[in-house]
């Protein structure tokens, strides 16, 4: 292999850190339909068959937070190049812990920049800094690091935490077994955007079409009140009745013309929603 080469390995890290990039990307992508089959096993009662996905999904994530790390550590050799210059057998200590974490890890990847950068590393500080790294020797990978090479399987509530997400994400009425797993802040709700609205059709009646005057139809959804209409003749007077003895009501003149309009006008509203 050629001779330490210092520009060499300055582009081989900016690559590194693009096609580190890229990586995630793609693999946030795949997760993310991924995660739309597991929402529609789940709508049709499949419950096994979501768990086997989900966990692929956890070792996914995992895998991109690995990634992000080496990316990370690429970073600070770029920063701390100078240091990354120095002839020497062994790295500074600013850079030691990215120099041994990429030489540990990057084979575990499938970046195959960051493979080359890894070859560079190794025969810049040697055999014997080299088998050091990649036994581990000294603790002198990072931790974080390899925690996410550790392989096994996903605990049965962390399973059911990522479909307690995925079924509030996309609208899907499950919960898990015990109790757990539906709970959670944002789940991925910018996915599911339009998707309440198969839901609230599953639990609201049908609106009256031939729905009279004034009958406001049954909401699908928590639509507010139409703001402008005026008070009835009980609301203004209290619902008193008259000398003669009838109630106020009777009297009550019609409707103006767009008091008429704007119930229909929520009324075709809700049939459009009802058609999506």
């Amino acid at each position: 292999m050629p001779p330490w080469n210092a520009a060499k390995a300055k582009v081989q890290l900016r690559l590194s850190v693009q096609r580190l990039r890229i990586s995630q990307q793609k693999k946030e992508a795949q997760a993310k339909a991924s995660r739309r089959e597991i929402a529609v096993l789940l709508e049709r009662g499949k419950v096994e068959s979501a768990r086997i996905k989900v966990e692929a999904i956890i070792n996914e994530d995992i895998h991109v937070e690995l990634l992000e790390l080496l990316e990370l550590y690429c970073e600070l050799l770029i920063a701390r190049f100078g240091l990354l210059e120095l002839n020497s057998k062994e790295p500074d200590p600013g850079i030691s812990e990215g120099v041994c974490s990429i030489v540990h890890a990057a084979q575990r990847t499938e970046v195959k920049e960051l493979h080359v950068l890894r070859e560079i590393l190794m025969h810049k500080y040697g055999r014997d800094f080299s088998l050091a790294a990649i036994e581990n020797q000294n603790g002198c990978v990072s931790e974080r690091v390899t925690r996410k090479l550790i392989i096994e399987t996903p605990s049965t509530e962390l399973v059911d935490a990522y479909l307690g997400e995925i079924a509030k994400a996309y609208a899907v009425n499950w919960r898990a077994s015990s109790g757990g797993g539906s709970s959670g802040e944002d789940g991925g709700v910018k996915e599911a955007k339009g998707d309440t609205t198969a839901e609230s059709q599953s639990k609201s009646p049908e609106p009256d079409k031939d729905a009279k005057d004034g009958d406001e139809p049954a909401p699908r959804t928590r639509t507010p009140k139409l703001p402008d209409l005026p008070p009835t003749e009980d609301e203004a007077e209290g619902g008193k009745p008259n000398a003669s003895g009838s109630s106020s009501v009777a009297k009550k003149p019609d409707p103006p013309p767009y008091e008429e309009d704007d119930f229909a006008a929520l009324a075709r509203r809700f049939e459009a929603l009802k058609k999506r």
